[in-house]
């Protein structure tokens, strides 16, 4: 069903971030491995996460929910995991289905796997050519796509691997592989990307180090055979569904828009750098700290934006945030040029195809690039006044109603069903601030 975004005068308000969603499927996951019962509040309820803590209790976990943002989950600890009676089905979810991988790995079981349409278009084989290498068996294809079956194994093999791509996905498939290897796994990122993995399995009780390598890259070592404890834990804010509240509110002719309890992770900061640099002046305040993540309420108000050459550096710290980033620079003045981010080709769609088509749909010119894309803003409210093909991308759908609040004209979206995969809340969350957002062209 079509959606559509009419511009509006002011979008002002506070709200509270929604939990974040890479650290809510590691809640799930490592709550189900741990000896113990964990407990977790503020717990993402979106789509992708509900479908992880569904896998894990097929897998043998308990796992339940006892109100809003609040779970126990009973792990299956030396007992281990089991094989699933039914085919384990992950819906939209990339991160779900890829860390489920590492952590099937090092068990004695079989489980078939499955997703929808876009998820069984993405590539696989980056996270099942490393667990291949350690002794997984998999019944995919030479593309790697889903639907397909894995098979684990209790002598699965340690190994040192330098993955191809920046991937946070990638690194903690192995890493969670390696919880249950023989032997040292080491990962070497020649870039940083989030480290949520990391961070929460020490929460848990794991022992990991970090080492220096040449070239400024950095080897993160996880020693085989360690048992993990139950935890109890709020999750932090998610910066990436925040990001968008905040470019609404940058947006906004009288924008005066907070997100309280934000994650402020180095990893996942690189929008809220780029948009200042573009002009924006972020306003930011320290609320303490939630699972080992430093918090801070963000204020945004109107700004006038300048275009930038994004620095690379930034790419792999605001790989999910691109899209609403273009929406920014179709406002801003003079070019913004995106290098560097061919990892967006591989997302929930061809991110820098299905940017390009959003913004080209709104009058705006826009050059795509093999490993990015170059905005010619407008210097002010592009025209709008296009229906944008969302391709089942919840970011491209969220990106595009954003646009419709401050454009010259009113932005439609084919669907809006997929939102609910990562931020359930953003149409009441949007109307909470003065946003006109409706069914019908």
């Amino acid at each position: 069903m079509i959606w559509t975004s009419h511009p509006v005068s002011r979008l002002a308000g506070s709200l509270r971030a929604p939990g974040d969603k890479s650290c809510s499927h590691r809640a799930l996951i490592f709550g189900g491995l741990a000896d113990g019962t964990s407990r977790f509040t503020g717990l993402l309820e979106g789509d992708d996460v509900l479908r992880t803590g569904a896998a894990m209790q097929a897998l043998g976990a308990a796992v339940e929910r006892t109100g809003p943002g609040e779970w126990v989950v009973t792990g299956v600890g030396p007992r281990g995991l089991t094989s699933p009676q039914h085919v384990l089905d992950f819906g939209n979810s990339g991160t779900g289905s890829r860390l489920m991988m590492g952590v099937m790995a090092g068990y004695d079981l079989t489980a078939a796997l499955t997703g929808d349409a876009s998820l069984c278009s993405r590539p696989m084989n980056r996270v099942l050519n490393p667990l291949r290498q350690m002794g997984l068996k998999d019944t995919a294809g030479p593309d790697g796509r889903l639907p397909f079956s894995i098979t684990g194994s209790k002598a699965l093999q340690a190994i040192r691997y330098a993955p191809p791509q920046a991937s946070a996905q990638v690194k903690s498939a192995v890493l969670l592989a390696g919880l249950n290897a023989e032997g040292e796994t080491v990962v070497v990122e020649a870039k940083p990307t989030r480290d949520h993995t990391e961070r929460m399995l020490q929460g848990f009780g794991a022992k990991l180090t970090f080492r220096s390598a040449p070239g400024g890259a950095q080897e993160i070592c996880l020693p085989g055979g360690q048992p993990l404890r139950a935890l109890d834990a709020a999750i932090p804010g998610d910066p990436s569904s925040a990001a968008f509240l905040i470019a609404a509110g940058i947006l906004s002719p009288k924008g005066d828009v907070t997100v309280e309890g934000v994650m402020s992770n180095p990893t996942r900061s690189g929008f809220y750098d780029a948009v200042n640099l573009m002009g924006a002046e972020l306003g930011a305040d320290e609320r303490g700290e939630a699972a080992g993540e430093r918090l801070i309420d963000l204020h945004a108000g109107y700004a006038g934006l300048n275009g930038i050459a994004v620095p690379e550096r930034l790419v792999a710290s605001m790989i999910d945030e691109f899209p609403i980033l273009a929406v920014l620079a179709a406002f801003a003045n003079g070019e913004t040029r995106v290098t560097g981010a061919e990892e967006l080709r591989v997302k929930e769609s061809d991110r820098i195809g299905a940017v390009v088509a959003m913004l080209r749909v709104n009058g705006v010119e826009v050059e795509e690039t093999p490993d990015g894309f170059t905005v010619q803003g407008c210097g002010g409210p592009p025209p709008g006044g296009g229906l944008v093909e969302t391709r089942h991308d919840h970011r491209i759908a969220m990106s595009a109603l954003i646009m419709g609040t401050a454009a010259q004209k009113r932005v439609s979206v084919d669907d809006v069903s997929m939102i609910d995969t990562s931020y359930p809340d953003f149409m009441a969350h949007m109307k909470t601030l003065g946003a006109d957002i409706r069914a019908g062209a």
